[in-house]
């Protein structure tokens, strides 16, 4: 008599990202003095994590490129114009990845396509998470990450830039990426 193996245990969970308690904020150097900081409302995305083969997960995730918030209403409608986002143009920043390994306990290397400005570049974010699951107050069952990443404004078409009278330039050209993100259990 044969016996049956028994069927493997599903270990993928699909996650959905939750934007109210979501975060998307990037600084550059301003005047080459100090950093401004901004932030971008995240509209959506899902998470698959294979808790048992990590290479096997995917993350996505979706931006509204019109929101761009400096807290200085000038300076958020020059970044929304042509010189900079373009966002009637192109009205979403979005995140695919491509490829996901672990770097040590509770860390990752998140590898994707990240998409700004019409033009798509591999980026890869160093991941502190996904935490553990827990139940909200209500009954949701969430996760939580935090992402960093380095680029290149103009590796993604962002090039507008003025001169100092003292030298230097007006807008630096590295932007970091830190993303803080919570997920719903789908």
């Amino acid at each position: 008599m044969s016996t049956l193996a028994a069927p493997p245990t599903i270990t993928t969970t699909a996650w959905n990202i939750d934007p109210a308690h979501s975060t998307a904020e990037f600084k550059v150097k301003h005047m080459m003095i100090a950093n401004v900081k901004g932030h971008f409302n995240v509209q959506n995305g899902v998470l698959k994590f294979d808790e048992t083969d990590i290479a096997n997960s995917y993350v996505e995730a979706l931006l509204d490129a019109a929101s761009v918030n400096t807290r200085e209403a000038q300076r958020d409608a020059h970044l929304k114009s042509a010189d900079f986002f373009d966002v009637e143009k192109f009205p979403t920043l979005s995140f695919k990845s491509t490829r996901i390994k672990s770097i040590g306990d509770g860390e990752l290397a998140v590898t994707g396509d990240l998409a700004i400005h019409g033009v798509t570049r591999p980026v890869t974010f160093n991941v502190e998470g996904p935490t553990s699951p827990n139940k909200d107050p209500w009954g949701n069952t969430r996760i939580g990450l935090s992402a960093t990443a380095r680029i290149n404004r103009k590796d993604f078409g962002l090039t507008w830039n003025a001169a100092l009278e003292t030298g230097g330039i007006l807008v630096g050209d590295e932007i970091t990426i830190t993303l803080d993100v919570q997920f719903l259990k789908a």
